[in-house]
């Protein structure tokens, strides 16, 4: 796959309008074993944010993909267990402001 189906380049800028186009391109079977279970949710999270560390993606650019990520799933996904519909429900009454700081704690948790 060439670099520009990526959303972080090699130079490690971040493509945050690829997010959504990334995310799309999860096989079905995967997504499902990545969504149903949080704990696997989280392990999977905590790959990609140690993958982007090790490239230089600093807290912010974590959390600003964080969101672009949780805006994607509230959209397009239905929670597949009770954590995920805490998430989405917060999600959902969340102001811009909270659903930021929520993103920030959601990489916290991932780690």
């Amino acid at each position: 796959m060439s670099e520009h189906n990526h959303v972080v380049d090699k130079d490690g800028n971040v493509a945050l309008g690829k997010v959504n186009e990334a995310l799309d391109r999860i096989d079905p079977e995967q997504k499902e074993v990545i969504l149903n279970n949080f704990e696997d949710f989280k392990a999977y999270l905590g790959k990609r944010i140690h993958l982007a560390r090790k490239i230089g993606l600093g807290e912010e650019q974590l959390a600003v993909a964080a969101e672009k990520i949780a805006d994607y799933l509230a959209a397009h996904e239905e929670p597949r267990n009770s954590e995920e519909k805490l998430l989405q429900e917060l999600w959902k009454v969340g102001s811009k402001e909270e659903r930021h700081r929520l993103a920030h704690m959601l990489v916290k948790l991932a780690r």
